[in-house]
This record gives structure tokens, sequence and C-alpha cells, in this order.
């Protein structure tokens, strides 16, 4: 009677061990919650607040193989003539007629138009040299790859450097030439369709500046778009 009651006693105190070993390895709620904002940090969608594509942007840490050309033609094409396109297009578009920057274009519906037009098509024809024509015998990677730590003007710096600097499709950093001059040459391009008094030096090198310059913003809005998404959207896809 007595070794039974000591089995007993023996077998719930390894019960009580075994319980006591176990139960710190099962998260808290707030823990679990912790860990799902942190699987979000850096984490790229394919789309900004499920409209803007976001489809060049690597998360932080993520290893992807590099690009075919079929690929970089199918992103520029993705790029170019997604729905969104057409909105960004006509926003851009509306700007350009309230500042009367083309008197030629005149105001009204009609001039609208011409506004547009003439804007979708430098948006796709930068587009394509920026991210297909020159990237793909340059073997340059024209996909942003997410810092995702450090301060605000730490990461703000690198995303706007990305201007200048890019990757091969070899991992390497090298001189952004795919951006520079593919915006410069998609400059060039436009002059073909603007009308002949806006085919100057001058005229040319603004849109090339205005190429460059929406890009770089463009690439530091992709660097805190993770931050701002784990923050208030909790957006995983």
């Amino acid at each position: 009677m007595c070794c039974a009651i000591s089995a007993l006693a023996f077998a719930q105190a390894q019960d009580n061990l075994v319980v006591s070993v176990s139960l710190p390895d099962a998260p808290s709620p707030q823990q679990a919650s912790a860990s799902s904002n942190n699987s979000l940090q850096g984490k790229q969608t394919k789309r900004i607040l499920g409209i803007i594509p976001n489809f060049r942007a690597v998360s932080v840490n993520q290893k992807l193989p590099p690009e075919t050309v079929k690929e970089k033609f199918l992103g520029a094409t993705q790029d170019s003539f997604d729905y969104s396109s057409f909105i960004y297009a006509g926003m851009l578009a509306g700007v350009a007629q309230a500042e009367n920057s083309y008197p030629e274009f005149h105001q009204g519906a009609a001039g609208y138009a011409r506004y547009y037009w003439h804007t979708f098509a430098d948006q796709a024809n930068e587009n394509y040299w920026v991210e297909f024509i020159l990237p793909a015998p340059l073997h340059q990677d024209p996909r942003y790859y997410t810092l995702g730590h450090g301060g605000f003007f730490k990461r703000t710096a690198y995303s706007f450097s990305r201007i200048l600097i890019t990757r091969t499709d070899s991992g390497n950093e090298t001189f952004n030439a795919s951006e520079i001059i593919g915006a410069g040459a998609a400059a060039g391009v436009s002059d073909l369709y603007y009308p002949s008094q806006d085919r100057t030096w001058t005229k040319t090198g603004q849109r090339w500046l205005t190429n460059v310059g929406l890009d770089g913003g463009t690439f530091i809005f992709k660097e805190f778009w993770p931050d701002i998404n784990s923050a208030i959207f909790h957006q995983k896809n």
C-alpha cells in the first residue's frame, strides 16, 4: 500500500514537472501577436493599398534568382499596362494641365486628352527603357531591394541612391545605367511625339529629370511601405 502511494505521488510529481517545463514554450496571446507583426516587417506586398503595383519590390533578406530577359519584358509590360497605370497617368495629366505645362495642348476636355495620352506614352516609354531595353543587355536587375533597417535618414538616403546604384544579375552593385541612361533615352524618344516647339534641350531635359525624380520618390515610398503596412493595415499579401 505504501509503495502504491509512493508510486502515485511520484507519477503526479512527474506530470507537474512536465507541465511546468512545457508551459513556458506556449506563446502568450501578446507574444503571438508580436510574432505576427514581426512577420510583416520588411515584407513587400504585390500592391500598395491594394491598388498601386509593387511587383518589382523585393522583401528584406529575400533571395531571388536573376530575372530572365522574358521576365524583364513582362515586368515592364505589367507596370506599363496595369489598370492602375491608367489612373496614375490621369492624375499626372491633370497636374500638368493645371500647371499649363504645354500651352499648345490648350485646356478643356480636348486639352486634357492630349495631356493624358502624352503622359501615358511617357510612362510606358520610360518603363520599357529602364526595366527591359537596357537591363537585358547590361545584365542589371531592375527590381528594388528593400533595406528595412536603420534610421529614417539612412533608409531614405539608401532608397534615393538606388537611382544611381543597382544590382547586376549576379548580385553585385553597379552604376544604374538602366535608370540614368534609360530615363534620358525615354525623354529623347518622346521628342518624336511632342510638338516641335517642345523638342528643345530644355524641355527634353525637364522630362528626363521628371522621370528620374518620380522613380526616386517611388523608391522611397517602397522602402517604407512595409512599415506603414505593418503598423496600420496589417496586410500580408
